[in-house]
């Protein structure tokens, strides 16, 4: 800020005690350091605001650095989307044309003759039945019913 020496200071305090006089002097000096540290904040605040400003308009100009590479790289790829169509465009063109100069059958369908809601199972009924295997759906209060032990009167 400013650049005094300790001899201005001296000089500056020698002169602040004759006029102020010894009994306001600690007064002052407590008010002239107030307003030294209110000074100090304000120009750190002035400091801070710049610095603020200065990043963003480093940052709009990045933004605009960006989006101008993002519109380089959409149009470059609609550029070669669009070669690729026509190149897919001509190789189907002369794909089908090579199709259409061949005469194919096509198969009629013939029905499978599976009946696919008929069940064929590899385990016998009887088997099922003997081991325990579950072949009807059963609700739980009716399985707990089945398997609850019956009273002997």
């Amino acid at each position: 800020m400013i650049d005094i020496g300790l001899s201005k200071m001296a000089l500056i305090g020698a002169v602040a005690l004759i006029v102020i006089g010894p009994e306001k002097l600690p007064r002052v000096a407590r008010t002239v350091g107030t307003l030294l540290g209110k000074a100090q904040r304000y120009v750190a605040d002035v400091k801070s605001e710049v610095n603020r400003s200065m990043e963003l308009d480093e940052l709009k100009k990045m933004k605009d650095t960006v989006e101008n590479a993002a519109r380089d790289v959409q149009n470059s790829i609609q550029t070669s989307a669009s070669e690729f169509e026509k190149d897919w465009a001509e190789a189907t063109d002369t794909a089908s044309a090579a199709l259409q100069d061949q005469t194919a059958v096509v198969p009629a369908y013939k029905h499978p003759g599976k009946n696919w809601r008929l069940k064929r199972g590899a385990v016998p009924q009887w088997y099922k039945s003997k081991s325990g295997v579950r072949t009807k759906a059963q609700s739980g209060a009716a399985r707990v019913a089945r398997y609850r032990p019956q009273k002997f009167h």
